[in-house]
């Protein structure tokens, strides 16, 4: 048993098969399998303290703090007290048991809510609700409509025809549109006859549990019979059921091992660059110290076996002590004296400013989504400053850049375009969310949903426009939608893709309503007037033809081709009459991908009756044919599919999320590198990819990855690099081993020139990841600008995300909405999840989480930069002000006799870090920024120095110790030599021990806090008060201490009676303050002032623009529209999948009898009366979730409208 993962089946060999017997829970719990429970937390109640505790002392300081407690209890070698150490020890380690435990509450939770879900199970021949947990491998479940599926099930039976269940994936793909799974025959049968049920006995032999999940092998045995399972059986857990009453389904995995939690990956702790750093410099101040240690120990038996002698009369040796034990024992007691080099206030201090950080994230009214009343969440508080070092981002599509919501936006019909909005002057006008919709009362059927601007597509349709009639009847029949009309007039549309269910909805909205087919016929509402056509072939769509049509026959006999698909596809086939309408569609069509829109071709023939008949029969051989049956199918196709007449072209939008081209634009510019990994097809992410700016026309090249075998895949990276680089083959990419201390070769970024993007999908993908070529892959991705991964599954993105961690020595953040993106959000240094439409899981799964992608802009360039700027000044500023502090003592020692005798006054050293200079420093981290939010985003180019480590790595660390060492011994030597040989006005002795004491601390003070302010680019009213109050209460709470009151109490604690009142009287003593703050400054303001005017950084540049323009605020970033002239992408030729056309025709889809309706149709004039659209979007969404409002700014090219052909009404 672990408890840290999610594999809780112990097992002493690997399972190589699955077998199964249905309702035989003791045949199956024989195999051990896992149940369907799950398990995300890390501790339980009795194994909280050890692991935790474990957890925590592997942090060095921890357990370095352990060690000075042990040693500060033994009497020979302490001279401080043991609870100066004890106290913020304890403090540490309770505040981070409460953090972590407060987290893992939270994973209880989630998981005690999945647990405890109930579903009905069989069980002695009755159905029972039982706890998700308690369900068992070989146990058959009832689901109901709308519920997920509850383990990975066979599917046995449903409620739909021909027992057919529609579920959606989007937990699993990110994909919403619906997909269908049919049972068996043989087991269909059983119906929901529970007796039938409960007698079914069927064994199941299949695969073990893995992670694919675009396939399943195995067989059911029964009734003596065997027969094949594939993927079209299984129902996944993490689907929804959708659209189906019921079904029954036999559990094959649970819990553990279904595919979705196989595709979690693992939970991992996550600790940023700086606390690895501060590891290895923890390493380097214990070795530090140890010399500095071993030095005064060895200045000590040098000094015993020398002057020691002299000083036996009054300071007596005990019995047997010999220099070399004195020695030994001074090492030990200078290990504690100096163990203010890592003070556990540095541990303290981290946590508060990484909570404060945090709350800042949370109360950003700017990333506050209004909408849905999400507010930022910083769910960690460890990782705030690895925000500002990002240099690769990982990002989902499908909910993440995009809606997940498919707009009917424009089209162009016979010459004209459609879809803009003019004004009286003829003058294109901005389309926003308060332009007036067109009215679509006189439609009674249409979707309220549906909005559009241009009027003068509806009055075509209203004034009979052939071409624009023959235009929507084709978007109407031609396509693979299932329609539902549970009640009357409430349609619902079951589409394959969202967008040919944004294309149905468009013909219905005007005036060709979609009702309902049956596998012969296709009935359709054509302006108030039903039709029924009689649905004699589809030619199916497939990745190589790009394209679908339908042979139809009308109710007045005649007989048409219509066909829709890319435009590149559908221009090669039409009539040569068609070529003046196809220059002019031609422009419209690069004028729509200029916007980012998919395009789409439409094109009709009509076809002669005994042409057809000898067609339609040599169709039906070759479907018949048993050997090459797709080759000559496809003849078959392309014969028929020649002369077309061009219709159009629509224009479909895949609504963007608000800001997404600008953020992705913004995040370039700050040197981060975007990859999106997808499970949509290649096509689809590619148009996202040109719609938000991540690939675009001006590049050199797009290399396309889809190779069938490693050797193709090879060729083609290789191919691909060699084009971007030619000498690259030669080149070595890899960091020299002493540049880091990973086991793995670290690959160095290698400069090309120009812009590339890379396309690869997922089968590629999957040969690319193997070990002999993951380097191949990885240096020919790296070089280029934009990389979109295809159909890639979810364990693959968190490979993808691993890979980059494994040989790229950069800081990874992914980002997704779904729990297909939980894995690569667990894998990446930071994740971030979106509350979206696909659930929470992502959610719950990562570091931060906002309502919308535009907020990862503000995250990283404005509070991850802020974080990472404060975190390296606050680091810098402590290393500086307690080496400082410490090495005047090491200075002291070599005129103390090596005695290990403070130089300043206990009291101080206790209140050294927790008062006197705790707030100060405090306050910087917590409210110090070089520029403001606006300025951070003018300039993106201020994030590089954070992915460059320019703040705080090892060269500055030992520059800060180099500082300190200067700043000691100016503190320590100038007041020692100020008052050696000195005497008052009044002819007394200035140079006792106390005085010196008082005057070095006071020194100390003036110094660290002239440098603080130095430090700080920011001031506010707080930062003053704490600066100028800490000042102020070590000369209140000096003068207190060293009162003759508080001697009189306690006269063995405070011995520094008047020492204060008598020292800080004298004015050489303010002159020594003085010089001492002077002679530290001034190489600082020397060495800041060259650095600016001969190698000023993009910092330096940007605030002297910031004094220039004093007060005011930049101006805002021109947020332009991104034009291009671009090349075509046919949205449905990509998005569509093979093998509808085939269900369609089969009989295999058929629901219920719908209700009995009229055409419900008013007249087809113009009406006053205003339309009020219910719901918030024109978009089709095909779960029917609401969508927004908002329609994203459009910009057209006037062109020429004029009609071409005058082709027959049809």
């Amino acid at each position: 048993m672990t408890f840290f993962g999610l594999d809780c089946l112990t097992k002493k060999e690997r399972e190589l098969e699955r077998k199964l017997r249905a309702n035989d829970r003791e045949y199956n719990l024989s195999f051990k399998y896992a149940t369907n429970a799950i398990k995300t937390s890390k501790y339980n109640f009795i194994t909280f303290l050890p692991l935790n505790l474990f957890e925590q002392f592997q942090r060095i300081a921890n357990a370095y703090f352990l060690f000075l407690l042990v040693l500060q209890v033994i009497p020979a070698i302490s001279s401080l007290s043991w609870f100066t150490t004890v106290v913020p020890l304890v403090l540490v380690l309770t505040v981070t048991a409460a953090k972590d435990a407060t987290d893992d509450i939270n994973r209880h939770r989630s998981d005690n809510q999945v647990n405890n879900r109930k579903v009905q199970v069989l069980i002695n021949r009755k159905l029972q609700n039982e706890k998700w947990m308690n369900v068992q491998v070989g146990d058959i479940i009832k689901l109901e409509n709308n519920q997920f599926v509850t383990a990975d099930l066979l599917l046995l039976s449903s409620s739909e025809p021909l027992n057919l269940v529609y579920i959606e994936t989007a937990e699993l793909d990110g994909e919403t549109n619906l997909k269908v799974k049919q049972a068996l025959s043989v087991t269909g049968d059983l119906g929901d006859n529970f007796e039938k049920l409960a007698d079914f006995n069927g064994e199941v032999r299949c695969e073990p549990p893995n992670n694919r999940l675009d396939r399943f092998t195995g067989t059911l045995t029964f009734a003596s019979q065997k027969y094949s399972l594939d993927n079209e059986k299984i129902l996944l857990r993490g689907c929804t059921l959708r659209n189906t009453d019921w079904c029954f389904g036999l559990v094959l995995f649970g819990g553990p091992e279904t595919k979705l939690m196989q595709n979690c990956g693992k939970s991992t702790f996550k600790r940023t660059s700086i606390d690895r750093l501060m590891n290895v410099l923890v390493l380097c101040i214990f070795g530090f110290l140890a010399f500095m240690c071993t030095i005064l120990a060895i200045g000590n038996c040098i000094w015993e076996l020398n002057d020691g002698s002299e000083f036996t009369v009054f300071l007596p040796r005990q019995d047997g002590t010999s220099a070399i034990f004195s020695a030994f024992l001074t090492f030990w007691s200078y290990v504690i004296i100096l163990n203010t080099v890592v003070p556990i206030s540095l541990y303290v201090s981290v946590e508060i400013i990484r909570l404060g950080n945090s709350f800042y994230i949370e109360w950003d009214r700017k990333m506050y989504y209004s909408r849905n009343d999400t507010p930022a969440e910083a769910r960690t508080t460890t990782l705030n400053e690895e925000l500002g070092q990002i240099k690769y981002i990982f990002s989902d599509k499908t909910g993440t850049l995009t809606q997940n919501i498919m707009t009917f936006n424009k089209c162009s019909i016979n010459g004209k375009t459609y879809g803009d909005v003019f004004d009286y002057m003829g003058q294109r006008l901005e389309i926003t969310e308060h332009t007036e919709t067109v009215d679509f009362s006189f439609n009674p059927l249409a979707d309220p949903r549906f909005q559009f601007h241009d009027h003068a597509l509806v009055e075509a349709v209203k004034l009979e426009n052939s071409e624009v009639h023959a235009f929507f009847r084709l978007l109407a029949l031609c396509h693979t939608v299932m329609a539902e009309e549970k009640t009357e007039g409430e349609l619902t549309y079951q589409a394959q893709s969202p967008d040919e269910g944004a294309l149905v909805t468009a013909a219905r909205n005007f005036g060709f309503v979609f009702r309902s087919r049956t596998p012969e016929s296709v009935s359709i509402v054509e302006m108030g007037q039903p039709c029924t056509y009689d649905l004699l072939a589809i030619l199916d769509f497939n990745n190589v033809r790009k394209r679908m049509s339908v042979i139809v026959r009308s109710p007045k006999g005649k007989l048409s081709l219509y066909c829709k698909g890319a435009d590149t596809i559908i221009y090669e086939r039409l009539h040569q009459s068609c070529s003046k309408l196809m220059n002019v569609t031609t422009e419209h069509l690069n004028e729509f991908a200029g916007e980012g829109l998919r395009t789409l071709a439409l094109a009709y023939k009509d076809l002669d009756e005994e042409y057809f008949s000898h067609w339609q029969q040599r169709h039906h051989e070759a479907s018949t044919a048993l050997e090459e049956r797709e080759q000559k199918l496809d003849e078959l196709y392309e014969e028929i599919e020649k002369d077309l007449l061009l219709l159009g072209a629509t224009a479909i939008e895949d609504k963007l999320q608000d800001g997404v081209p600008h953020t992705i634009e913004q995040l370039a510019k700050a040197d981060i590198k975007f990859w999106v990994l997808t499970g949509d097809k290649q096509e689809t992410a590619e148009n996202i990819g040109y719609s938000c700016n991540l690939l675009r026309e001006e590049m050199n090249d797009v290399f396309i990855i889809s190779g069938n075998s490693p050797e193709e895949v090879m060729l083609e990276l290789r191919n691909a690099r060699t084009t971007m680089k030619p000498s690259a083959l030669e080149d070595s990419v890899f960091l020299p081993a002493s540049t880091h201390g990973k086991r793995s070769k670290l690959m160095a970024d290698e400069v090309v020139s120009g812009e590339y993007g890379l396309v690869i999908n997922g089968h590629s993908l999957a040969y690319a990841l193997e070990c002999h070529m993951e380097q191949e892959f990885l240096r020919t991705a790296c070089m280029c600008k934009a990389v979109i991964c295809c159909r890639v599954t979810p364990l693959q993105k968190a490979q993808v995300v691993e890979l980059v961690k494994k040989y790229k020595q950069a800081v990874t953040l992914a980002i997704g909405d779904g729990a297909n993106d939980v894995s690569m959000i667990k894998a990446a240094h930071i994740g971030v999840g979106i509350s979206g439409q696909e659930g929470m899981q992502a959610v719950l799964s990562s570091d931060y989480s906002f309502a919308q992608f535009r907020f990862l802009q503000r995250l990283l360039l404005v509070h991850g930069r802020w974080s990472y700027l404060r975190m390296c000044k606050f680091l810098r500023y402590f290393f500086y002000k307690n080496f400082t502090f410490t090495f005047v003592h090491f200075w002291y020692a070599f005129f103390c006799g090596f005695s290990a005798q403070t130089v300043y006054d206990e009291w101080f050293i206790t209140l050294y870090n927790l008062v006197y200079t705790a707030l100060p420093v405090l306050g910087m981290s917590l409210f110090e920024q070089d520029v403001n939010d606006a300025w951070s985003f003018q300039h993106p180019q201020l994030y590089v120095p954070g992915q460059l480590n320019l703040y705080f790595s090892k060269k500055a660390f030992f520059k800060c110790v180099l500082h300190s060492c200067y700043s000691s011994l100016v503190l320590f030597f100038i007041p020692y030599l100020s008052v050696f040989d000195t005497v008052r006005h009044d002819g007394k002795d200035v140079a006792d021990y106390q005085s010196f004491a008082v005057l070095t601390q006071t020194c100390l003070m003036f110094a660290v806090t002239i440098q603080l302010g130095f430090e700080m680019a920011y001031w506010t009213a707080v930062n003053t008060v704490f600066v100028m109050g800490s000042l102020a209460m070590y000369f209140a709470v000096t003068f207190t201490m060293y009162s003759n009151g508080l001697f009189l109490m306690l006269p063995s604690a405070f011995p520094f009676i008047g020492t204060a009142r008598n020292s800080l009287n004298q004015p050489n003593i303010w002159l020594t303050i003085l010089l001492t703050s002077i002679l530290c400054i001034l190489p600082v303001i020397t060495h800041r002032f060259l650095m600016v005017q001969l190698y000023p950084t993009i910092n330096d540049k940007v605030m002297f623009k910031v004094r220039q323009a004093k007060t005011k605020l930049p101006p805002p970033t021109p947020r332009a529209r991104i034009r291009r002239t671009s090349s075509r992408r046919s949205g449905y030729a990509f998005s569509h999948a093979q093998g509808y056309g085939d269900l369609v025709t089969s009989n295999r889809f058929l629901r219920r009898p719908a209700v009995s309706r009229s055409s419900g149709f008013a007249h087809a004039g113009r009406t006053t009366t205003s339309f009020s659209p219910m719901g918030r979007s024109a978009g089709y969404s095909p779960t029917g979730r609401p969508q927004n409002t908002k329609v994203n700014n459009v910009e057209v090219t006037s062109l020429q409208m004029y009609r071409t052909i005058g082709e027959p009404s049809l």
